[in-house]
Formats: C-alpha cells, sequence, structure tokens
C-alpha cells in the first residue's frame, strides 16, 4: 500500500506545478523575492516607503457554484480570472492597488492538465490587476469529493496610502454615480442560474440568437477586472468618493455598503443597457424584478461615486483603461439606502 493508492498522486502533483510555472512567470512583479514552489511568498514593501501611511488591504473570495458550468463544459482556463476578479475587484473599490495574490484549490484527483489549466486563469486574472501570483496550494481530498469536480478560491493582498482609502465619509448630496459595464452574470447567484436553466451539455452548447453565443459562452464569461480603471480615474486627478463592487445580494446589498448615514443612492434603470443575459433568465425563470436586482449585478459590475465636476474626467479615464461607464445616477439625502427608478 502506498499514497497513490490512497488516492493521492504525488507525481501528479510536481507535474502540475511543473506545468503552471510558464503561466505563474508572466504575473511577476519586481517587489516579488521567491520563487514558486517554496514553503511561502516573499513581496518586498520598499517600493511604497514613499507614502505617508501605507495601510494594506486584503480580500479573499471563491467563485462558488459558477465551477458547476466549468465542470460540465470542461472548459477551466477562464473560471481563475473569475476568482482573481472577486478578490481583487474588492481591493481596487476600497482605492488600493492589489499587489499579490494565493490560490488554493481542492480536487477529488489532481490532474496536471486540468489544473494547468485553471492556475492559467488565475495567471490571467492577475495580469489584469498588475498582481504578482506568489504562490498557492493544490490538495488533493480522495473521497472527500467527487474525482472530476474542484473548489477554487483565493485571498489577495494590496496596499493604499491612508490618506486615499475610499470610505463613502466625503459623499454629499449631488454627487453623481458612475457605473462599468459587466460582462454578465459575473460570479454571483449561480444557485439560481442553475434552476432556471438545465445544467447539460445540450442546453449550455445552444446558440441563442438574442445572447449572439451559446447559453454556457454567456454563462461562463469571466468577471470583468475594475483595477486598472479604478487606477486610471485617480491618476486623472479625480477622487473616488464612494465604491461598490456589485456581487452577490445585488443593488439592494452592495450599494447600502459604500453609503455613510443619511445618504440615498438614487439609480436609474433605464440609464444603461442591460444584457440579454439577464433579461433571459428572468423570463425563463419567471423571476420577479426586484428579485434580480436583488440577486444579480443587471450589467453593472462597479458603481463609484465622483463629485459633479469630475463626471467628464471620470468617465475619458474609465473609457482609456479599456472599460465602458455610464452615468447611472446620484446622491440624495435620506435615509440610507438604493432607490432604482
Amino acid at each position: 500500500m502506498d499514497y497513490k493508492n490512497a488516492g493521492v498522486d504525488i507525481e501528479a502533483g510536481y507535474k502540475s506545478v511543473e506545468l503552471m510555472k510558464k503561466y505563474v512567470q508572466g504575473t511577476m512583479r519586481p517587489e516579488v523575492l521567491t520563487n514558486l514552489g517554496g514553503f511561502s511568498g516573499a513581496f518586498s514593501m520598499e517600493a511604497f516607503k514613499n507614502m505617508e501611511k501605507p495601510t494594506l488591504v486584503s480580500g479573499t473570495d471563491g467563485v462558488g457554484t459558477k465551477l458547476k458550468l466549468a465542470f460540465i463544459m470542461d472548459k477551466h482556463d477562464t473560471i481563475g480570472i473569475d476568482c482573481v476578479a472577486m478578490c481583487v475587484n474588492d481591493i481596487a473599490c476600497a482605492g488600493g492597488e492589489p499587489l499579490f495574490f494565493l490560490d488554493y484549490i481542492a480536487c477529488g484527483k489532481n490532474v496536471p492538465e486540468k489544473i494547468a489549466a485553471i492556475v492559467s486563469g488565475v495567471a490571467e486574472g492577475c495580469k489584469q490587476s498588475d498582481a504578482a501570483l506568489i504562490g498557492g496550494e493544490t490538495a488533493e481530498h480522495p473521497g472527500l469529493m467527487p474525482e472530476d469536480e474542484y473548489d477554487l478560491a483565493g485571498f489577495a493582498v494590496g496596499v493604499v496610502d491612508e490618506k486615499d482609502i475610499i470610505t463613502g465619509k466625503e459623499l454629499n448630496a449631488g454627487d453623481v454615480l458612475i457605473g462599468m459595464a459587466s460582462s454578465g452574470v459575473h460570479s454571483n447567484g449561480f444557485s439560481l442560474v442553475r434552476k432556471i436553466f438545465t445544467m447539460d451539455k445540450e442546453t449550455l452548447n445552444t446558440y441563442h440568437e438574442e445572447l449572439g453565443k451559446t447559453l454556457g459562452e454567456a454563462l461562463l464569461a469571466p468577471t470583468r477586472i475594475y483595477v486598472k480603471a479604478l487606477r486610471s480615474i485617480k491618476e486623472a486627478g479625480v477622487r473616488v468618493k464612494a465604491c461598490s463592487h456589485i456581487t452577490g445580494g445585488g443593488f439592494y446589498e452592495n450599494v447600502p455598503r459604500m453609503l455613510p448615514e443619511g445618504k440615498r443612492a438614487v439609480i436609474e434603470k433605464a440609464s444603461y443597457p442591460i444584457p440579454p443575459i439577464f433579461t433571459m433568465m428572468a423570463r425563463e425563470g419567471q423571476v420577479d424584478e426586484k428579485m434580480m436586482y436583488n440577486t444579480y449585478n443587471m450589467g453593472l459590475g462597479m458603481v463609484l461615486a465622483v463629485a459633479p465636476a469630475d463626471v467628464d474626467k471620470a468617465m475619458e479615464a474609465i473609457k482609456a483603461a479599456g472599460e465602458t461607464p455610464y452615468v447611472v445616477g446620484k446622491i440624495e439625502d435620506g435615509e440610507k439606502g438604493v432607490t432604482l427608478c
């Protein structure tokens, strides 16, 4: 009897590391002091000594049941982007610059090529956010997980000068809300998605004219990463007063998180186009409008507030970073919360 007979293939683990190295290398930053394969990752903070009060910000998250679609479609090279996005977008909406990322993959059976495909997506997400992938863990769990399934989670650390942390405390009535377009469902609400649609290859590989792609392609589209857009706004000299990453809980849960007491966000639903995947989901699942806005991003992955005088500069900065912005509403005095009209 040996470890392989018990269900854990150490040699497969070694092969996975070798296959993923080329992807990891492409995420390196000059501050990284260690190589892949060590017991920990080291990252120098020397470059940030010029900040008045350098402050670390962190985020951790997973991909959730969106993974089920990756299993069915046997497509594993974009799900890692989702994992990175869920962490670094949270850091960015606090005003932070993501520095490094670590991933954790738990699998029923280590198939090196599949693990490498997952990590290639993680590396792509890191490149999109300028974060270094400095470490991770692949754990084989025979008997605990089905052999063809895995779970993916991650952890990111960023830095921001304390004076630049986005808190919402500076919000005033009349400040303008700008939304940045999402790529679709992103990484939340897939337990409901899987109730609306039959989860099999035939259904997911069916082309829909209204989507312009297959259902599976629309649902598996990776989460947008808004790090560079928020950096571009800052470099344009615009102060983001408040920022919300629209994730699980949609507008009703996430928008109030960026508001202080006594301020209310008013968002006009007709101010931007709703991606057709949400229209299809609402129709096919008979999901009422409020539940859709209480579960999904409905086409806006990030909402931020700026002073009226800064709107044009912020919009141009977002476009320059490759994202699509919309003026979607304003801040009013009133009970803390959000009004969709």
